[in-house]
C-alpha cells in the first residue's frame, strides 16, 4: 500500500517509480496462474511449493513470486511465466518447483518437458507468443491477468494503474471524457451492444442531483466466465473504469452486482475497494480534487433474469428481481428512481485503456461500427478451451481453428452457438462470418456477453434447443405472459419432437409461437429466448424433419428415437457389453456374436462405451 494517500497524478507517478525501484533488486519475476481454473488444477499447492523452494534456495531477495489471475489457456493450467526470459511452462506440479528455480532461474536452462507442444506440428513453444492459442489474440484486457497480482494495489499501480483516472479528473472534464469514449466506438459488452459514450451522455444530461453507476457482474450464461476472470485477475481495472464513468456522468456512488457463485471474484473486488479507498483512489476528494466516489458490493442470488438491467436494479433495491417497463430507461429513472448508468465488467475494464490510449486509437481496433476487442469463453467440442480476446470483426473460423485448434478428436465441426442460452446456432457455412454485433444479429444470433459453444456432429440440434429452452423457461421471472407461457409451450413442442411424437404441423407452430414470444415479451430475456429455436429451424431444419417424419435422431442423442443393435461381423463375443449393461438386455454365448433385446434396452449408451471392437450400432 502507498505510504500516504495519493493526491494527484504526480503522486501516482512517484508511487509507480518507488515500486519500480523497490523491485529492481529482483532478478526474476515468476507469475503463476491462480484463477478459479488454475486453483482447480493445483496452482495453490504449486505456489506454496515455489515459495518453499525460494526459501530453501535462499532466493528470497532475488526472485519475486506472484499469484495472478487466469492466463486464458485453461487446458494447460497451471501456467508459469518467468521474466525476464519470457519462458512459459505448462501443467506444472509442486515437484517441478525446485527444478524450475535451480535450472531456469539460476542456470538459464530451459526445461523442455514443461514446454507447450503444438499437437499439430509437434513444435515446442518457449514464449507465450509462440503458442498458437495466444499468437492470434489481441489481449488489451486479459494481458494484465498474466502480469498483475489481483490482491496487490501496488502491483496494479506498477503496471500503470489509475493513471487514466488521474488523467480524467486532473486534465479532462466530464464532457471531454465522454467525447473520448464516443470516439472509441466502445459498445456495451454485456450483450445489447449499445454505444457506451452515448449511454453515458444520456445519463449525464438526465435531470437530478443524485446519480449512480452500476457494474453488472451477474454473469449467468452457462459456459461463460469472462467477467469472473476479469474480476478475479484484475479487479482494480473495473474500479478505475467505474470511477472514470462516475466522474463523467456526475455520480458519487456506485454498486458492483456480482454473482454469489463467484467467491474469489467477490473476495478480490472487496479487497480492491478497501485498498483503493485507503489510498485515496475511492472515497472523498479523490486524488486531492473535488471529485468524490465510493463503491458498494451487492451479491446476487443467481437469477439469470437479473442480468437484465432493470431486474438488476430491483434486486439491488431489495425487491424481487423483475424487469420494469421501459421507458423510462435507467439513464433517466434507475436505482431508487435516480438516473443510473449500468455497464458490465468488460465494458468498465475497457475504459482505462480508452482514456490512456485515446478514443481514436481504440476505434482503429475492430470494425467501423464497433471499436476494440471482445473476450469470448471458447468451450465445447473445441481442441483448446479458454478465454479468447480478439478484435471485433474477427471471423468464427479464426477463433475456432486458428486459436481454438479446431474440433477436438476426430469430430467434424457442426455448429457454434454465440451469445449464451439466448443466442443462435450458426452452421459450418457461416464459419467466415465476422463476429460483431450487427452481422451476428443478421445471421439470427447475438454477441451476448461472449459465450461461444462449439459443437460437432455428435450434437443433436433439436435436443440442444430443448436444453436451452428448459433453462430459459426456468429462469423466466414470470412477469409477462408471453415469456412465462411462451417459453414453456416452446419447450413442450420441442420435447415432443425429441420423444418422436412430433407432427409436421409442429414446425410452423414453433416458428409462429417463437416470433410472438420475441415480439411480445417485455425484457431482453423473453425477446431473445426464441433464438435457439429460430436459428436451429433456420439452419438445421432437416434434423427436425428427421425427428418428425423418419422418427430418427441423426446424431443418435434423443433416446426415444435410438435403436441399439450388434454387428455380428464385428462382435467377438467378449461379453464385456453384457457385463456392463445395467438391465441385462444383452445376451449371447462366449466368443459368439451377442444380441440386444430392444424391449429391455434403456438406451443408456454404456455398451457403446464398453465395446472395444466398436460392434454396437446406433440407429
Amino acid at each position: 500500500m502507498p505510504a500516504t494517500k495519493l493526491k494527484n497524478l504526480k503522486d501516482l507517478v512517484k508511487e509507480q517509480a518507488r515500486i519500480a525501484k523497490e523491485r529492481e533488486a529482483y532478478s526474476h519475476v515468476v507469475t503463476i496462474s491462480s484463477g478459479t481454473c488454475g486453483l482447480a488444477k493445483g496452482s495453490g499447492e504449486f505456489v506454496d511449493a515455489m515459495k518453499a523452494a525460494v526459501k530453501a534456495l535462499g532466493l528470497g531477495k532475488r526472485v519475486l513470486i506472484k499469484s495472478t489471475g487466469c492466463h486464458g489457456f485453461c487446458d494447460i493450467e497451471p501456467v508459469v511465466h518467468i521474466a525476464p526470459q519470457g519462458i512459459v511452462y505448462q501443467k506444472v506440479a509442486p515437484e517441478n518447483a525446485k527444478e524450475i528455480l535451480s535450472e531456469t532461474v539460476l542456470r538459464n536452462n530451459v526445461l523442455e518437458k514443461l514446454l507447450y507442444t503444438d499437437p499439430q506440428t509437434g513444435q515446442k513453444a518457449r514464449l507465450a507468443r509462440e503458442i498458437p492459442f495466444y499468437k492470434s489474440q489481441r489481449r488489451l484486457l486479459t494481458k494484465a491477468n498474466a502480469e498483475v497480482d489481483p490482491e496487490s494495489l501496488p502491483d496494479y499501480i506498477a503496471n500503470g494503474g489509475y493513471q487514466a483516472l488521474a488523467k480524467a479528473v486532473g486534465e479532462l472534464d466530464p464532457e471531454k471524457v465522454i467525447a473520448e469514449v464516443k470516439k472509441s466506438r466502445l459498445r456495451g459488452r454485456g450483450g445489447a451492444g449499445f454505444p457506451t459514450g452515448f449511454k453515458w451522455e444520456f445519463c449525464r444530461r438526465a435531470k437530478g442531483d443524485v446519480k449512480y453507476v452500476i457494474c453488472n457482474a451477474d454473469e449467468g450464461d452457462p459456459g461463460a466466465y469472462m467477467d469472473r476472470s476479469l474480476l478475479e485477475g484484475n479487479p482494480h481495472a473495473t474500479l478505475e473504469g467505474m470511477a472514470i464513468g462516475a466522474f463523467a456522468i456526475g455520480a458519487s456512488e456506485g454498486y458492483i452486482y456480482v454473482r454469489h457463485e463467484y467467491p474469489m471474484a467477490v473476495r478480490n473486488i472487496r479487497k480492491a475497494v478497501e485498498d483503493a479507498r485507503a489510498a485515496g483512489l475511492l472515497g472523498k476528494n479523490i486524488l486531492g480534487g473535488k471529485f468524490s466516489f465510493d463503491v458498494h458490493i451487492e451479491r446476487g442470488a443467481g437469477a439469470f433474469v437479473c442480468g437484465e438491467e432493470t431486474a438488476l436494479i430491483s434486486s439491488v433495491e431489495g425487491k424481487r428481481g423483475e424487469p420494469r417497463q421501459r421507458p423510462p430507461f435507467p439513464a433517466v429513472r434507475g436505482l431508487w428512481g435516480k438516473p443510473t448508468n449500468i455497464n458490465n465488467v468488460e465494458t468498465w475494464s475497457s475504459i482505462p485503456v480508452v482514456i490512456n490510449k485515446g478514443g481514436d486509437w481504440f476505434a482503429r481496433i475492430g470494425t467501423e461500427s464497433s471499436g476494440g476487442t471482445k473476450i469470448f469463453s471458447l468451450v465445447g467440442k473445441v481442441a483448446h478451451t479458454g478465454l479468447v480476446e480478439v478484435p471485433i470483426g474477427t471471423t468464427l473460423r479464426e477463433i475456432i481453428y486458428d486459436i481454438g485448434g479446431g474440433i477436438k478428436g476426430d469430430g467434424e465441426f457442426k455448429a457454434v452457438q454465440t451469445g449464451g442460452p439466448s443466442g443462435g446456432c450458426l452452421p459450418r457455412s457461416m464459419l467466415d462470418l465476422p463476429v460483431d454485433y450487427d452481422t451476428l444479429a443478421k445471421a439470427g444470433s447475438i454477441m451476448g456477453s461472449g459465450g461461444m459453444i462449439v459443437m460437432d456432429e455428435s450434437t443433436c440440434m433439436v435436443d440442444l434447443a430443448k436444453y436451452f429452452l428448459n433453462f430459459l423457461r426456468d429462469e423466466s421471472c414470470g412477469k409477462c405472459l408471453s415469456c412465462r407461457e411462451g417459453t414453456d409451450r416452446l419447450h413442450e413442442i420441442v420435447a415432443r419432437i425429441c420423444d418422436g411424437k412430433g407432427t409436421e404441423e409442429d414446425l410452423p407452430l414453433l416458428e409462429e409461437l417463437a416470433l410472438v414470444v420475441k415480439d411480445a415479451s417485455m425484457c431482453g430475456l423473453g425477446q431473445t429466448a426464441p433464438n435457439p429455436v429460430l436459428s436451429t429451424l433456420r439452419y438445421f431444419r432437416k434434423e427436425y424433419e428427421a425427428h418428425i417424419k423418419e422418427k430418427r435422431c441423426p446424431a443418435g442423442v434423443c433416446k426415444a428415437l435410438i435403436k441399439y443393435s450388434i454387428d455380428g461381423g464385428k462382435c467377438i463375443g467378449c461379453a464385456v457389453c453384457a457385463k456392463q449393461c445395467p438391465v441385462d438386455a444383452i445376451s449371447g454365448e462366449f466368443k459368439k456374436p451377442h444380441a440386444i433385446d430392444a424391449d429391455r434396452c434403456i438406451r443408456c449408451g454404456v455398451c457403446v462405451d464398453a465395446c472395444k471392437p466398436k460392434a454396437i450400432l446406433v440407429a
